[in-house]
């Protein structure tokens, strides 16, 4: 009786997978995926829960401002705020508080909320977050850059951007593949924001950053041709919490390597090993081709980011 009950569980687990998995591979095509009700009711939940915590905190924040500079009102909303959407955030290791250039992966926009609740850093991150009603926002208020990855001209201007950035907030953080992946892969790096590190600002040092969100990674992630409001509302309304990791690695000094090149392979050699550890398998290779930053997937039937 015990294992016909087990093998009726197990079943029921695969179909749920399955059905989850053409949920999922709908939503990287770009395909509006309904939520149920169920989901609606969380998703309406959240919401609310966030904006109490914005009728809260916000009002102290400008409030503070008056009186002082730097205020840690964004920092602390959205650490709640990642925490409403359902990340349970563990930090190993230690960050450094001011004069730091982090530099991690990137799977999905509770990055930014979870970094910026556990640093207070400022960003750079692409455009489309922008767009997202809400985060967006969120985002502006801890001073992230958006950076239009297309917009070749304009990178001196966001360079600009990156280093008064840094120069006010005292820490920044860039997600150099320049786009999403899903937790089981990461590419190249990309090193032209790096370039606020040639030459870099006294006393300034590198940090590496690992975010792992484990096996909910490839549900939690950003990827194909989902836009940034589905993906939101579909996480706000899963079921239950997800663990999310951040690492941060042993910090180094750019001025012992030679350009930002050598900043960016350095910083991508010790991320790619502890997400190898952390994964237990060596990386694959990422599915989506991602045309904004001309990126080819080994197989081409996956879907455009």
């Amino acid at each position: 009786m015990a294992s016909a009950s087990t093998e009726k569980i197990s079943e029921k687990a695969r179909r749920r997978a399955e059905k989850y998995g053409r949920k999922r591979m709908a939503a990287m095509r770009g395909e509006n995926v309904p939520l149920t009700l169920i989901g609606r009711v969380r998703f309406a939940c959240r919401t609310l829960a966030i904006l109490v915590l914005l009728i809260a905190l916000v009002p102290l924040h400008y409030l503070y401002r008056i009186f002082a500079y730097g205020s840690p009102f964004p920092m602390l909303f959205l650490r709640f705020t990642a925490r409403i959407a359902g990340a349970r955030v563990k930090i190993v290791g230690t960050p450094l508080k001011r004069d730091v250039f982090f530099i991690s992966n990137h799977l999905s926009w509770i990055d930014i909320l979870a970094l910026a609740g556990a640093s207070g850093t400022a960003f750079v991150a692409k455009q489309e977050l922008s767009q997202v009603p809400v985060i967006g926002w969120l985002c502006r208020l801890n001073r992230t850059v958006f950076v239009k990855r297309e917009h070749r001209m304009g990178v001196a201007e966001q360079i600009n951007a990156l280093r008064e950035a840094l120069e006010d907030n005292w820490s920044v953080t860039v997600f150099p593949e320049g786009t999403v992946t899903d937790g089981q892969s990461l590419l190249p790096f990309k090193s032209s924001m790096l370039s606020v590190l040639e030459p870099p600002p006294p006393g300034v040092l590198v940090q590496p950053v690992m975010l792992d969100y484990g096996e909910n990674a490839e549900e939690i992630g950003w990827v194909g041709e989902e836009n940034g409001l589905h993906n939101a509302k579909r996480i706000m309304a899963r079921k239950g919490t997800f663990p999310l990791t951040i690492h941060y690695l042993e910090p180094f000094s750019p001025e012992e390597y030679h350009g930002r090149k050598a900043i960016a392979a350095k910083a991508r050699e010790e991320i790619e090993a502890a997400l190898v550890a952390a994964l237990g398998k060596p990386l694959r290779d990422f599915n989506h081709t991602v045309e904004a930053i001309r990126y080819t997937a080994p197989d081409s039937s996956f879907p455009l980011e």
